[in-house]
């Protein structure tokens, strides 16, 4: 049936409240006090065969009973006499219903069977349904609250919940921050309208702005596809049931289908979908997409009187992908006599403690036409603030640390249509959804343990010599300063072997073409040597090379990397994580300060995220654990006992079944 037939819900002419309530504290009398104290502007008729009157208004025994015509009924009756009910409003034409009671699908084969029959009773008449277990429906605009808590503020907002308690927390966030919502409906079990009609219908609502859902799983998958791909609104979906046990709670919650979190997350990104991780999120996109305008392009400048607000701004907006460009020279002569003389010219530009309203407003004029986003943060009780930030302009503002004066000027905020974040990291999380995925730049990440550019490098041979010194089971290795050299000590370990530059100025061989594994012949050891040489001079001509190293061929086993880095703060850090070339690409690394007991060690193992290639995966054997913490101890002490050891990675160490087998090494030492 076509959305525009859901009017009925939301812009009705008249309501039956059919198990309203003298008690106070029942739903039957909430209900209609909302509706009636939420400023409900016709025929409000309460229904229930005990009473003769009800908050002033005059009941009815049955809908049918109800001389005039009724467009929406406010179910509020047990689940048992639900199907009777919704048959009355059928033969009174009643057009639609909201069935708030529990005790359908939710509660098992009876309550699906109850369901079943409310749901072919309504199809028989044409009556539309909400629910049933559900929140009820509010308007602001019409207005209409079949719901509770009684919520007024008008905003631009439509919330679409499954869960009634999620949509509710929703609606409190948007009124305390007098934003307010189009429309909030909880959906219920959705024997009848569900998510893919209400988005349909809020497309064509000129109240909102941006769709925000909440859903535990998607009743139409291919109908909602086709709203998905029809909208011109913004879509924020929080998405629940994305673990196992998750999507067990959501399937029994209303009876959703979870499905796999994978296929959700790859239907979002086709259509434009933005995805919430929490329900805060879903509140911040939400509001940022309702009050805030898409920038023209993804420079940020950070304009604050908190140095420390300024930094988080800059971390967070360097996660989202933001360009928090450097100040422009011609900008930062621009603000003399403007900003105090002390205050730092950057990126953040911070004001200091002296900034003043007066002072933003200058340092804002100037700054907009270098830069494509403002983002402005009041971390100070900063007076008439709300006088120098302008609804759907370029700018988001947060607002922190100003205690009474920021309830104040926030609320006059919110009132001019201005959303305000509490802090820098929802701010610009929130902002950064409006920009396009094409508009970003390549998140950054965050810094990562930095090898020391001071300090004598060890050769290959040097470091694999010294391992050995300490215990280490290392491949079996030989030096060669030649190409027949290298021949003659492959053939003595054995073929296939590998040969690998030895040369403390190289210290990654790959890069320079210095590795060169499987060689199975003399004749392709001599090739090998040759050609690795002229192209590690060609590429690196000031390096000392002393020749290769030849060694056997590990057999398969797991990959990891050991290491120890001498902070200059901390002390020895050391790294555990899986190996390979591609280490700090992925990072699938944990750390650990010194000093470090076995215990520690062991629960490093199981702190990244390949630890079931350690147990056994896939019929595989479990790797030696015992033999891994041995190795990371050894290196602690190695650190502990060689001050002048500034750097050691031992990558690949091959980790078996019985024991582990250092393959690789890279040794710096002090100058």
């Amino acid at each position: 049936m076509a959305s525009q037939h859901l009017d009925a819900f939301f812009r009705p002419r008249s309501v039956a409240v059919i198990g309203a309530s003298e008690s106070p504290e029942k739903y039957g009398n909430i209900i209609l006090r909302n509706i009636l104290d939420g400023g409900y502007r016709g025929a409000v008729y309460p229904i229930n065969p005990k009473s003769e009157s009800i908050l002033g208004l005059q009941c009815f025994r049955n809908v049918k009973d109800i001389p005039d015509a009724v467009d929406l009924a406010v179910v509020i009756i047990p689940a048992r006499l639900v199907p009777q009910a919704v048959s009355e409003c059928g033969e009174k034409a009643v057009k639609a219903a909201v069935i708030i009671t529990g005790g359908f699908s939710e509660a098992g084969p009876e309550g699906e069977a109850l369901q079943r029959q409310v749901v072919e009773t309504a199809r028989k008449w044409g009556v539309r349904l909400i629910g049933p277990n559900c929140q009820g429906v509010n308007n602001p605009y019409h207005p209409l609250c079949a719901s509770w808590p009684l919520l007024q503020k008008q905003g631009h907002v439509a919330v679409i919940s499954q869960s009634g308690t999620v949509g509710a927390a929703m609606m409190d966030w948007f009124s305390d921050e007098d934003l307010g919502v189009s429309c909030f409906v909880s959906l219920g079990n959705r024997a009848d309208v569900d998510e893919t009609d209400l988005i349909e219908y809020f497309e064509n609502d000129a109240n909102t702005r941006v769709i925000a859902l909440y859903v535990e799983g998607i009743k139409r998958p291919e109908a909602f596809r086709q709203a998905l791909n029809k909208a011109q609104k913004p879509i924020v979906v929080l998405k629940a049931g994305r673990t196992p046990k998750g999507r067990v709670a959501a399937e029994s919650h209303t009876k959703s289908l979870a499905g796999a979190d994978g296929v959700y997350e790859a239907l979002f990104k086709s259509h434009g979908v933005v995805r919430a991780e929490n329900i805060q999120e879903l509140f911040d996109f939400a509001k940022a997409f309702a009050y805030l305008k898409q920038p023209p392009g993804n420079r940020i400048l950070f304009i604050t009187t908190s140095g420390g607000a300024g930094i988080l701004a800059t971390d967070a907006a360097e996660k989202e992908g933001l360009d928090v460009a450097p100040l422009p020279p011609e900008l930062a002569a621009a603000l003399d006599g403007v900003i105090p003389a002390h205050a730092i010219r950057a990126n953040p530009l911070d004001l200091t403690g002296d900034a003043n309203a007066a002072m933003y407003q200058a340092v804002m004029e100037r700054a907009r036409p270098y830069y494509d986003i403002l983002g402005v943060i009041f971390g100070d009780p900063v007076e008439k603030a709300a006088d120098v930030v302008t609804p759907r302009a370029d700018e988001v503002v947060i607002f922190l640390g100003g205690a009474d004066v920021e309830k104040v000027e926030r609320k006059r905020m919110h009132l001019k249509g201005v959303p305000v974040f509490p802090t820098p990291e929802r701010g610009v999380r929130a902002l950064a959804q409006l920009l396009p995925k094409a508009q970003r730049i390549r998140p950054a990440r965050t810094t990562f343990v930095e090898g020391h550019v001071q300090g004598r490098a060890a050769s290959l041979s040097e470091g694999l010599a010294f391992l050995e010194k300490h215990g280490f089971e290392c491949i079996c290795h030989r030096f060669a300063e030649s190409p027949g050299k290298a021949v003659h000590v492959a053939h003595q370990l054995g073929f296939p072997v590998a040969l690998k530059i030895d040369s403390p100025d190289i210290l990654h061989k790959s890069d320079v073409g210095g590795v060169r594994l499987n060689l199975r012949s003399g004749q392709e050891v001599r090739k090998a040597y040759e050609d690795m040489m002229a192209q590690a001079r060609r590429m690196l001509p000031q390096a000392s090379i002393r020749g290769a190293v030849v060694t056997s061929m590990a057999a398969s086993g797991v990959e990891v990397i050991l290491g120890m880095n001498r902070d200059p703060q901390f002390g020895p850090v050391l790294l555990f994580g899986l190996g390979g070339v591609a280490v700090e690409l992925f990072r699938d690394v944990t750390l650990k300060i010194l000093p470090i007991t076995r215990d520690e060690a062991f629960a490093m193992l199981e702190e990244i995220q390949g630890a079931p290639l350690l147990a056994g995966y896939r019929g595989s054997r479990s790797v030696d654990k015992n033999a891994l913490v041995d190795a990371i101890l050894k290196l602690a002490q190695l650190a502990e006992s060689h001050e002048d050891l500034l750097e050691i990675d031992l990558n690949p160490v091959f980790a078996y079944s019985e024991g582990v087998l250092v393959a690789d090494v890279r040794i710096i030492w002090k100058s």
